[in-house]
């Protein structure tokens, strides 16, 4: 089976990841002939690194964008691809509507995001990233929803892989010190509200703790999260909270870590490192992953929603508890990673993605199913404007984008 991939913008991020070790798991594993289409970004080094034939796509500042879905319509043409395999609701409506319909190529479409998104056609196969989402969508009157767990590389993240010491030493660690570690990019939306929250509670935790923040990504809201690392740091007299940067491979912040605090993929491949994580969410939300919350963080995703309490207590209390204690810190992480390999592995997830991609090509809905759906996607995309819908890393700052608005 031929697949062509197609995915966003290859900056440093969990789909990005997903997408290029999925495919490079089909094609390993699986037999699959691979190729990914994608506009370049830093992430093209692990597609290297991977062996993945690659193909640039044209970039996007807004979408549906014509130049793209042009450009696909003619590599189609040229490669004659099985199946598209769209990672994300964007890519997926291009496809649609460039070459599913057009040209009857089947497809396949995985949306990775935390809420449902409605304007995606019904009778497309669509894989989630939780249980509650394929619920939502199978009660919404989608015909094919299908799970597909985030997967994580447990070769590559392990507790022995990489060598933590160059990076401890590289961002000045010592040996007595508590390491919290982020690793996110820095948007301001969904993304800045818990660091900044993080950066809060080594404020007021820094002076009785001996803690270390690093915060390893890049984005727009930077320049805001380094002035308050700055202020923090002037008050407490030490390097409490250090921006890295962006890293092409950040695992050598994860093997340094104590603590990792943050969510989605992010937290995943540190459990994989066997490291204890905080999971955070929208409005202050912050918990363990745990025997107590393993449950409800398969069926929602690794994130959650608080209830804006301005005070920070629970991520505070949280810091506090597994900073004091070492014997914790080991028993949820041995639990974390055991938890990973379970349910998140490559061997664990590629095999459902093989079966997903092969019945998506098996079993073709009739033209009056593709017409009735081609017409409810275009109504809702034109009621809500989603030819309006900017590219993801283009956002504006002050407002919710429309992609969110489902």
């Amino acid at each position: 089976m031929k697949v062509l991939i197609f995915a966003h913008r290859l900056e440093i991020g969990g789909t990005q990841f997903n997408a290029i070790e999925l495919g490079a798991t089909l094609r390993d594993q699986h037999g699959f002939d691979v190729l990914l289409w994608a506009t370049p970004g830093p992430m093209l080094s692990l597609v290297e690194r991977k062996g993945l034939r690659y193909v640039a796509a044209p970039d996007a500042r807004l979408h549906p964008s014509p130049m793209r879905m042009q450009a696909l319509r003619a590599l189609v043409r040229q490669e004659k691809p099985d199946l598209i395999h769209a990672w994300d609701w964007w890519q997926g409506l291009e496809a649609y509507y460039a070459t599913h319909l057009p040209m009857r190529v089947p497809l396949l479409v995985t949306d990775m995001m935390f809420d449902f998104t409605r304007v995606l056609p019904k009778a497309v196969p669509t894989t989630f990233g939780t249980p509650q989402l394929v619920e939502r969508a199978a009660k919404a009157g989608w015909k094919r929803p299908e799970l597909l767990l985030p997967p994580v590389d447990v070769v590559q993240n392990a507790p022995d892989a990489v060598d933590a010491r160059p990076f401890r030493e590289q961002f000045g660690v010592r040996d007595d010190e508590i390491t919290l570690v982020t690793v996110s990019r820095l948007a301001e939306f969904m993304k800045a509200d818990g660091i900044i929250r993080t950066v809060e509670a080594v404020r007021r935790l820094g002076r009785d703790l001996p803690l270390k923040a690093l915060i390893v990504g890049d984005g727009a809201a930077r320049p805001r999260l380094q002035a308050m690392a700055d202020e923090v740091n002037a008050e407490l007299g030490r390097a409490a909270v250090v921006l890295t940067g962006p890293l092409n491979d950040p695992r050598p912040a994860y093997a340094a870590a104590d603590i990792v605090i943050g969510m989605s993929g992010s937290v995943m491949r540190a459990m994989a490192f066997g490291k204890p994580v905080i999971i955070q969410g929208w409005r202050g939300f912050a918990a363990f992953f745990s025997p107590d919350t393993a449950s409800t963080f398969h069926y929602t995703g690794m994130y959650g929603t608080g209830d804006g309490d301005p005070s920070n207590q629970r991520l505070s209390d949280a810091i506090r508890q597994l900073a004091g204690d070492a014997s914790l810190r080991a028993e949820l992480g041995l639990f974390g990673r055991d938890f990973i390999l379970q349910n998140h592995a490559l061997d664990v997830v590629a095999p459902r993605l093989a079966q997903f991609c092969r019945s998506a090509c098996d079993e073709a809905p009739r033209l009056p199913v593709i017409a009735k759906d081609a017409l409810r996607t275009a109504m809702i995309y034109c009621r809500e404007r989603r030819f309006l819908t900017p590219s993801r890393d283009l956002l504006p700052t002050d407002r919710k984008p429309l992609w969110k608005l489902s």
